[in-house]
């Protein structure tokens, strides 16, 4: 449901986790996307309660269903490599604001930032709007300077410098613009300074969900070892691949062992999760645990969703039915569970776009939120290469 949350604007997401989910707001962010070229990265956090908290949950938005820039960062197949992390998909490190592949020493100055305060001079504002919370970055400023600082002083720091001393690096108010992962980072660790208890979710649909598990990812590689001891899990929704098989098996051994904290979660012939391909050529990869639903909501535990590069021959009619099937069962829901579970017409439009593009309509919000709702366990388990 957060997940699904997150592609609405700040207002609406204040007022569902205050009054009807009963939470605690905390803050909305609208981040610069250097991929894109436009504040297109937004992400929520929320506590469970104002005092006191026992969770902290991070939801990042996903890919807008009518927004070609959305759906090119998704298909987009360039990679960056890091030393003894593997392939990271470029355009999500850039929605993150790490890195810019106009000039990719950004992306080894930016990831390097181990325990790092950034001064952001002639601030650029990255607000979302009327958000009480909205604050992308903790002020300190007066009327007569032009610059935030990213607050970064917690009890939560790792490691300093050789000289046991803080750094602090100044950018340039071009690359002040990419700061979504250090302002959720900054935010994060100031909650759970002044929650003792809590522990922090991260989950997102879609390129949301991408940028949800990249978050921790760059948190192992920053060695913030004191906030990843208090991660409770990663739960994703129509995740694309985010890297390779090196990068996997990296984060497998925190993420995954001993306890597996990383869900993702598949629905059907969604195509997003079967990008970008795994093949000798592309060579991303997921990892974790996956969770696949099929279109009678049936969920199975597999290593790999079935199609895993989607256009394999053998599932074309499959997939064709699939979305035939799809389309009637938008009109029957309502009647078999209710009227909460009635599709709209922009759902139906959207079935029947999938008629043409079955793995296209499959990757709608709708189809997670009923997956988890209504899904139910098959009585084996099995693996799927």
């Amino acid at each position: 449901m957060a997940s699904k949350l997150a592609y609405e604007n700040a207002n609406v997401v204040r007022n569902v986790v205050n009054q009807h989910w009963k939470m605690h707001f905390v803050d909305f962010y609208n981040c610069w996307n250097d991929y894109q070229k436009e504040r297109s990265t937004q992400v929520f956090v929320l506590c469970d309660k104002p005092k006191d908290a026992n969770l902290i949950l991070i939801s990042f938005r996903g890919t807008e269903p009518f927004d070609a820039d959305d759906w090119s960062t998704d298909f987009d197949y360039s990679w960056y490599e890091i030393p003894k992390l593997g392939k990271v998909h470029m355009g999500f490190l850039e929605a993150l604001g790490l890195g810019n592949r106009a000039d990719t020493s950004t992306f080894y100055e930016l990831l390097q930032a181990k325990n790092t305060e950034f001064t952001f001079s002639n601030s650029v504002d990255l607000t979302a709007g009327p958000s009480e919370g909205s604050a992308l970055m903790s002020s300190h400023t007066n009327p007569d300077e032009k610059h935030c600082v990213l607050d970064e002083s917690s009890d939560l720091d790792g490691p300093t410098n050789s000289g046991g001393k803080k750094t602090t690096k100044k950018l340039s108010p071009e690359m002040a613009k990419m700061t979504a992962y250090f302002a959720v980072r900054s935010k994060l660790k100031n909650l759970l300074k002044e929650h003792k208890n809590a522990k922090f979710m991260v989950t997102g649909h879609s390129l949301g969900g991408a940028l949800a598990i990249l978050f921790p990812t760059v948190l192992v590689l920053h060695e913030e070892e004191e906030v990843m001891k208090r991660l409770l899990g990663v739960h994703t929704f129509g995740q694309p691949r985010i890297g390779n098989m090196q990068l996997g098996r990296y984060m497998e051994t925190h993420l995954v062992r001993p306890v597996p904290k990383y869900l993702r979660v598949v629905y059907c012939n969604d195509l997003v999760p079967r990008m970008p391909y795994d093949d000798k050529t592309f060579l991303y990869k997921h990892f974790g645990v996956c969770l696949y639903y099929n279109s009678l909501y049936i969920q199975q535990k597999v290593d790999e969703e079935p199609n895993r590069n989607y256009f394999g021959i053998l599932y074309v009619i499959p997939d064709y039915m699939n979305a035939g099937w799809e389309l009637i069962r938008s009109f029957m829901l309502g009647y078999i569970h209710g009227a909460e579970y009635k599709e709209g017409w922009l759902s139906i439009m959207f079935r029947m776009v999938g008629l043409a593009i079955p793995g296209l309509s499959a990757h709608c919000p709708t189809d997670y939120v009923n997956s988890v709702r209504l899904g139910r366990m098959r009585n084996f388990h099995t693996s799927s290469s």
